[in-house]
């Protein structure tokens, strides 16, 4: 049953995908696929995969302790946190706190965790910016 209520809620996300990338307006400058193209592509995955799930339920579905949960949660709390820190704390700032705490949640030491969500936003930083030119959350250092 548990799969069911997960996989109605995958589908009804996916809806909202579909109407969220249908409002976006379109520039008279935009390429030919069009900046709905990756929203409706993710919902298309997303509404299929859960219609699966929905269809074809696991019998004995095995959910993890509470434990796991709450980092499951504390997770999801951290990438909310990313996106409202973007604006205010930079890309580069923004994107090493998180991917340092998300390295270290899936068992990497601290120090490790540090060196991957720095080279990590550094990397990213280099590639999207400084080689292909997009355009990145500035912060107050400026980048």
């Amino acid at each position: 049953m548990s799969d069911r209520i997960f996989g109605v809620v995958g589908i009804l996300l996916a809806i909202g995908y579909v109407f969220a990338a249908l409002a976006i307006e379109e520039s008279f400058l935009s390429d030919a696929v069009g900046p709905k193209a990756f929203p409706l592509i993710i919902a298309a995955i997303l509404g299929l995969s859960s219609l699966v799930i929905v269809l074809r339920p696991d019998a004995e579905p095995h959910w993890p302790a509470l434990g796991r949960l709450v980092e499951v949660f504390a997770s999801v709390v951290v990438l909310i946190l990313y996106a409202e820190m973007l604006p205010v704390a930079g890309f580069v700032v923004a994107t090493a706190f998180a991917a340092a705490y998300l390295a270290w949640r899936l068992g990497s030491t601290p120090l490790e965790a540090v060196l991957v969500g720095v080279g990590t936003s550094v990397g990213i930083y280099v590639i999207f910016h400084l080689v292909l030119g997009l355009s990145l959350a500035r912060g107050p250092w400026g980048f």
